[in-house]
This record gives structure tokens, C-alpha cells and sequence, in this order.
């Protein structure tokens, strides 16, 4: 038996919405100074470390980066880009990149200010561990029910 597959017809709507890589692309120009910078940077870290992660916009305007769910999010504000990774808790970090959101039972984030350098290495590290968290996690058969 085969099940029909219908395609989701694209409007006029759609073709003038920009992808999510684009979207991130102009948070990065708009921000223009050194939030814009480091958000940028973090970008290419992510793709570095894992050149099959996908770019999404979500939540009125927050960059994501995806692989088998969400690995990050990049938020922007006026002292901090914030770098939240969403099973941050279940991820050893030997080289304490973690600085926020530390008492929480599944995200962990790290702010990084004006000026401050980013120990890309760790950093790289760090998502990579948190794509094979996902993968791990994606690849486990669904339990039954009895």
C-alpha cells in the first residue's frame, strides 16, 4: 500500500521570506559593532565544529543552529551575547566555558562581554559534544507500551 505524498505548495508569501541563514546574516550587519562581531564569530565556530548544522530563526528573532534538535541558540543584548545550549547540564565542560544559567536542570549558557576572547578550541569541543548528545539521543528506538 502506498500513501500519497502531496507537496506544500509554495505562495508568493513564502518566496519573500528569507531563509534563516540570511535572517542571521542581517541580525549581524544590523547590530554593527561588537555584539554583531561576536555573534558572527560563534557562527563560524558552530559551522566548524559541525558543518552539517542547520540555521534556523526562531522566536520573534533568535539565531539557532540544529542537529537532531536544537544544539544552541545566539541572543543578543545590550552587555552580553548570550550562547545558550539547550542540554547544556547533561555536557561535561572541562574548560568552564559555562557562565549563566547555571542552576538549571537542562540549559546552560555562557555570556560573553565586550572584549572578552572566546577559547575557541573548548568552544568547538563543546558542540561537537552536544551534536552527538542529539544524535545519541535520535537514534534510540521509541519505547512500547505493553
Amino acid at each position: 500500500m502506498t500513501k500519497a505524498v502531496t507537496a506544500k505548495k509554495s505562495s508568493a508569501r513564502d518566496a519573500d521570506v528569507p531563509s534563516p541563514s540570511k535572517m542571521i546574516d542581517g541580525r549581524i550587519k544590523e547590530l554593527g559593532d561588537w555584539r554583531g562581531e561576536t555573534l558572527k564569530r560563534i557562527r563560524a565556530l558552530i559551522k566548524e565544529a559541525d558543518p552539517e548544522i542547520v540555521e534556523e530563526w526562531k522566536w520573534r528573532g533568535v539565531p539557532v543552529w540544529e542537529h537532531d534538535g536544537i544544539i544552541c541558540t545566539g541572543e543578543t543584548y545590550k552587555a552580553v551575547v548570550k550562547l545558550t545550549v539547550a542540554k547544556g547540564a547533561a555536557l561535561d565542560d572541562p574548560a568552564g566555558l559555562f557562565n549563566s544559567s547555571l542552576d538549571g536542570n537542562v540549559r546552560r549558557a555562557i555570556d560573553i562581554r565586550e572584549g572578552e576572547k572566546i577559547n575557541e578550541k573548548a568552544l568547538k569541543a563543546l558542540i561537537r559534544a552536544a551534536v552527538e548528545l542529539n544524535a545519541s539521543k535520535a537514534k534510540k528506538p521509541a519505547k512500547r507500551s505493553a
